[in-house]
C-alpha cells in the first residue's frame, strides 16, 4: 500500500502540486492513500481523481480575494519582495461583528465548493482508496483525521476548509459542538497517521527546506511578530513529525521517501502571488524530474 502525503504551507503548495505531478504522470506512482494538511489538503482530492491540469489551473490562478472574504492584512510590495502590515479598518470591523479572529476566509470554503463537486467527491468514493484530511480540534486538544469514505460531501468540504484556516488570520469555525483550525496547529506531515493506516511505502512532499537557510528579519509590526512565532512553531512541529514518522516507519517495516524545497519559497506563505506559484509548480515538476534523473543521496531520501 502507497501513500502521497503532502505538508502545510500555503502559497508553497504549488511546489507541492508540480512535484505531486511528476510522481504520478512522469513516475506512474499509484497511491492508494492520500493524506494532506492544510495546503495539502486542497490538493489531495484532484491529486487522487486524476485531474491535475484542474487543479493546477485552480491553484495557480487564486488571488487573496478568493481566500478571505475580511483580509486583516495589507500587502506592500517593494520588488520582489512582499511585507505584510495590518489592515486596522477590516481588523476593527472583525472584532465589532464580534468574529473570533482578525480576519476571515469565507471565500475559500465557496472556492473549495466550486473546484470540487459532489460528482468528483461520488468518484473517488466509487474508487478503492482513500482521502483524509487533518485538522485540529482546538476544543478537545485533538488532532483528528477525516476520511472521505466516512463523511457527506458537504461535511468534506468542511474539513478541507477548516483544515486550510489559519488561525488568528482565517476563520475559526465550529462544527459538531468543537471549534476546528488549521490541521498544522497540530501535525504539519502526517506521515505516522499514512502508516498506522497501513502504507508501506509514504512519498512526503515537505514544503521547507531540509535545513534551515535564512535568519528570519526583525518583525516590524504585531502581524509580522505573530507570523514569525507562528513559523518557528511549524517548524518545530514539522521537525516532531519527521521524527516520530520515521520511528513508527521503522516499527511497521515502512519506507518514507521525503522531498523538501531545495531553496526558501517564500517566508509570506499567506500571500498568494499568481507569477510566483506559476512558477513554483514548474519547479516543482523540474526539481522532481531532477531528482529522479540524478538521484541524490539526500533527497529524496528513503527511510527503510
Amino acid at each position: 500500500m502507497r501513500a502521497l502525503v503532502i505538508s502545510g504551507g500555503g502559497s508553497k503548495g504549488a511546489f507541492a502540486g508540480g512535484l505531486a505531478q511528476y510522481l504520478l504522470e512522469e513516475q506512474k506512482n499509484k497511491y492508494d492513500l492520500f493524506i494532506g494538511t492544510s495546503t495539502g489538503s486542497l490538493l489531495i482530492s484532484h491529486l487522487a481523481l486524476g485531474k491535475i491540469e484542474h487543479i493546477k489551473k485552480a491553484y495557480t490562478n487564486v488571488t487573496q480575494s478568493d481566500i478571505f472574504n475580511n483580509c486583516p492584512f495589507l500587502i506592500k510590495r517593494k520588488g520582489q519582495v512582499s511585507m505584510i502590515s495590518i489592515n486596522h479598518f477590516n481588523v476593527i470591523k472583525n472584532f465589532i461583528r464580534g468574529r473570533k479572529t482578525f480576519g476571515e476566509s469565507k471565500n475559500l470554503r465557496k472556492m473549495i465548493a466550486r473546484e470540487f463537486s459532489e460528482a468528483d467527491f461520488n468518484a473517488i468514493r466509487a474508487q478503492s482508496l482513500d482521502v483524509v484530511i487533518c485538522v485540529s480540534n482546538l476544543s478537545t486538544n485533538n488532532v483528528e483525521y477525516k476520511s472521505i469514505n466516512e463523511c457527506s460531501y458537504e461535511d468534506y468540504l468542511d474539513w478541507i476548509w477548516f483544515s486550510c484556516n489559519y488561525v488568528p488570520f482565517m476563520s475559526l469555525e465550529t462544527k459538531d459542538n468543537c471549534e476546528y483550525a488549521d490541521g498544522g496547529l497540530g501535525c504539519i506531515i502526517p506521515i505516522e497517521e499514512a502508516v498506522r493506516r497501513g502504507a508501506t511505502e509514504v512519498d512526503a512532499i515537505m514544503l521547507n527546506t531540509e535545513i534551515q537557510q535564512f535568519n528570519r528579519v526583525h518583525s516590524r509590526n504585531p502581524f509580522d511578530s505573530l507570523g514569525i512565532i507562528f513559523s518557528f512553531i511549524s517548524d518545530k512541529i514539522e521537525e516532531q513529525n519527521v521524527k516520530i514518522g520515521k520511528l513508527v516507519a521503522e516499527d511497521f517495516n515502512a519506507k518514507v521517501n521525503l522531498f523538501y524545497t531545495p531553496r526558501v519559497l517564500t517566508t509570506n506563505s499567506l500571500v498568494f502571488d499568481q507569477d510566483k506559484m506559476i512558477r513554483w509548480w514548474q519547479e516543482g515538476f523540474d526539481y522532481a524530474k531532477k531528482q529522479f534523473s540524478t538521484p541524490s543521496p539526500n533527497n529524496p531520501t528513503p527511510i527503510d
